[in-house]
């Protein structure tokens, strides 16, 4: 039976790599930058159980051919989320400031828009 560990070792560090990487736990106060292994997410945790569990219902081959295309799709989602973060930029912004970015892009700035006050000083 060969043995499939490099292969498997490999795929769990592909599998590292497309996950987001890991936001400081409030209760840390560490200042070195946190580790994928260090705080594991729950996802991570999942991984890193199925990838140490043994089934003997499928074949190992299977399980790193299905394994292999969750990586693919991995990589195709966070490569989908950078190009449209690219080609749409002001999707995450509002409406004024959209609209002051198209101005400036043209060439234009916006005018300050006029506050009515109160009378007393106050806006």
């Amino acid at each position: 039976m060969p043995t499939y560990q490099p292969q498997l070792r490999s795929l769990y560090r592909r599998f590292l790599r497309e996950l987001p990487a890991p936001t400081v736990p409030p209760n840390t106060l560490s200042k070195s930058k946190p580790s994928i292994l260090s705080h594991p997410s729950p996802v991570q945790r999942r991984i890193r159980t199925s990838f140490t569990e043994t089934q003997n219902s499928t074949s190992p081959q299977k399980r790193i051919q299905e394994a292999e295309q969750y990586v693919h799709y991995l990589k195709s989602q966070r490569t989908y989320a950078t190009l449209v973060e690219r080609y749409n930029p002001g999707m995450n912004m509002d409406d004024e400031e959209r609209t002051r970015l198209t101005a400036r892009r043209v060439g234009m700035e916006m005018p300050v828009e006029f506050k009515v006050s109160d009378g007393k000083g106050r806006s």
